[in-house]
């Protein structure tokens, strides 16, 4: 899951509507509720959305997700971390497709898509106001990664 999507839930976006905000809040309650939540090893998804949420729970539904996130981040109930390996390259991480498609591709995003591929679940990656996954969207299916638009209508 980008960090944009807890973002927006926080209401934090100011292109995102109230439909879009209510979307974003009800995944994250569906994901508290039903799904594993995958994070990399080395703490960089965790560490990314404590600089941009709140680790009290407060004020938004964003920030609660995260303090959830963080109290269950050893529960293999609740969360799985995903083994990825850092490199020196363009790419960031062994697990990245080697795509010349790619080399644009937002450094900050590529530890997302490493973690879904290393996982072995073909687990979509949710976004809802970043328009990078949506340009590069064709080339990541391509790569087996299916991103879940949550505003399609912010894509445009």
């Amino acid at each position: 899951m980008d960090t944009n999507v807890a973002v927006v839930a926080n209401g934090k976006t100011q292109q995102a509507g109230i439909g879009c905000i209510l979307a974003t809040i009800e995944k994250l309650e569906d994901i508290r509720a039903k799904m594993t939540m995958l994070v990399d090893d080395q703490g960089l998804i965790v560490e990314e959305y404590r600089r941009h949420l709140s680790p009290s729970g407060q004020p938004g539904a964003g920030d609660a997700f995260f303090k959830w996130l963080w109290d269950n981040q050893a529960n293999p109930r609740h969360c799985r971390r995903i083994i990825i390996t850092p490199t020196n390259d363009k790419r960031g991480f062994a697990e990245f497709p080697e795509s010349s498609e790619l080399d644009k591709f937002h450094n900050d995003d590529r530890k997302f898509v490493a973690v879904a591929l290393a996982s072995e679940q073909e687990p979509p990656i949710l976004n809802a106001s970043d328009t990078d996954w949506w340009r590069f969207r064709h080339v990541l299916e391509q790569h087996g990664i299916i991103v879940q638009f949550l505003c399609p209508e912010l894509m445009k």
